[in-house]
């Protein structure tokens, strides 16, 4: 691929760009769904395309096409250079890139199995057993899986000299039974909703997982739960568990330290964010337990948001976000470092497809586990009165990412230091400083999982990102709960 990136930035060059960079991009994607005994959808589609990114006149261009033949790729990045000179007409000032010394490097994404030589008729057989085995407990109306895998292999180069070969692969897994009665719905998923668990793993995470020996089980508190009592409403005590907390980190951590929302360069897809950049290393986020960090390094996990260098070429790393408490780091890129006083980019950018330009995005930001031994079975034990919610089930958080509200599939009711009654429709809400100074108590390593999001959306038109969120199961105190499944 390097004569591809040669003729890009020669002819950049020769337009007159100060920098550009170039990415040819390889993509291979398996889907596969059932639905009731039945084969939903089955997908494998491949994807083959370049973009090239330039500075002329101190701004940005881009340009991308899926013909790699030399005409196409030159007049793509003679394009990119002519809308970075239209785009300098109107801009407020020049871009401003980080330095990062140019990497020359090969990483791949670690795994035992390839996922893509496993024949499709064994994932289906998979994805049927399962499906069975919902359907086999009484009560349950509908069942639905899904298997995913994909693979990227990316080459990028730049003018500096950077020349990055990155091969990346994903796995996806889940299932969910739904029971109708009467007027409503309950529904249970496994290993959580949205698709379920993704890492950047092989095969090996669809065995990992126990998918049908588990199956039984979360049918049988789909149809439980009909039966089950209503979540009162009030204020108490909380449990999340360690999926559902995922996803409140995706929310009210994730998205608003995404530097460009809080320039205001970046606004398209849910709004902007609370976290102005006065508050940097001033504001108390949290209590002095919550510990986060965006971390795209392998030694984190095989989380989505891992990889061995971003999108602009630069090597992963780990940013804190939250020390002991504190707002402490933001996500950045090479030409938003500056604005909060870096020298470099915390390695953030990244993009959907050959097709889409470069952004900030979501690494691995999780929250780190608690430094006590500390298990699930022992929080609840420390726990007069609470309760303990799993797997999201809905969610709302206003385009500043400060006010949210979380409904979960199921909860249990805690008193005295045992779980008793199931209850169904369980809520919560809050803002989101006083919800993570409430923070009290985190289970510790053995009992954290590093969660996939395969579904995030930003930028229009909108990229689909995957990012990962490690958490384990944790405690906040006097939160209001109940009111998102109020009767009328």
């Amino acid at each position: 691929m390097k004569h591809i990136s040669d003729w890009a930035l020669n002819i950049a060059a020769l337009r007159g760009a100060s920098y550009a960079d170039v990415r040819v991009i390889s993509q291979r994607s398996r889907a596969i769904t059932t639905k009731n005994g039945k084969v939903g959808g089955a997908s494998d589609t491949e994807s083959v395309g370049m973009n090239v990114r330039a500075i002329a006149d101190g701004a940005w261009g881009f340009a991308a096409s899926a013909d790699l033949g030399r005409g196409a790729v030159e007049a793509t990045a003679a394009r990119a250079v002519e809308i970075a000179r239209a785009s300098a007409r109107v801009k407020r000032e020049n871009v401003r890139l980080a330095p990062e010394k140019p990497a020359i490097a090969e990483w791949s994404t670690p795994y035992k199995v390839d996922p893509f030589s496993i024949p499709v008729e064994q994932n289906i057989e998979l994805l049927l057993k399962v499906d069975a085995e919902l359907r086999s407990v009484a009560g349950i109306t509908l069942a639905e899986t899904n298997l995913n895998f994909n693979r990227e292999e990316q080459w990028f180069a730049s003018s500096e000299g950077a020349n990055i070969h990155q091969t990346k692969l994903s796995t996806g897994v889940g299932y969910a039974a739904y029971a109708f009665a009467g007027n409503e719905i309950q529904k249970r998923s496994y290993p959580t909703s949205y698709g379920g668990q993704w890492q950047n793993k092989g095969y090996e995470l669809i065995e990992e997982l126990k998918l049908v020996e588990n199956a039984r089980r979360i049918a049988e508190e789909a149809v439980a739960l009909h039966k089950a009592d209503q979540c009162p409403e009030g204020t108490v005590d909380i449990i999340l568990d360690s999926s559902q907390l995922g996803l409140q980190i995706h929310e009210s951590v994730g998205h608003p330290i995404e530097l460009d929302r809080v320039l205001g360069m970046e606004a398209n897809y849910a709004g902007t964010s609370f976290l102005t950049i006065d508050k940097l290393r001033k504001l108390r986020y949290g209590s002095e337990l919550v510990n986060v960090v965006a971390d795209a390094r392998q030694e984190h996990g095989p989380g989505l948001g891992t990889f061995g260098f971003d999108d602009e070429g630069v090597r992963a790393q780990c940013t804190p976000i939250i020390t002991d408490g504190l707002f402490t780091g933001y996500l950045s890129s090479r030409d938003t470092a500056h604005t909060i006083g870096e020298d470099r980019s915390g390695g953030t950018v990244r993009a959907e497809g050959w097709n889409r330009l470069p952004m900030i995005r979501m690494t691995n930001i999780s929250l780190l586990p608690g430094r006590k031994p500390l298990s699930l079975e022992d929080l609840i034990a420390a726990t007069d009165h609470g309760i303990l919610m799993e797997t999201n089930r809905s969610w709302s958080i206003d385009d500043k990412r400060y006010n949210f509200q979380f409904g979960c599939e199921i909860g249990w009711e805690i008193k005295n230091g045992k779980r008793l009654r199931m209850l169904k429709n369980p809520s919560y809400s809050g803002i989101t400083t006083e919800f993570w100074n409430s923070l009290d108590a985190i289970c510790s390593r053995d009992h954290w999982t590093l969660w996939g999001t395969p579904n995030c959306g930003k930028g229009q038109p909108q990229q689909v990102m995957g990012t990962g969120h490690g958490a384990a199961p944790s405690r906040f105190r006097a939160i209001k709960v109940g009111s998102a499944f109020r009767s009328v």
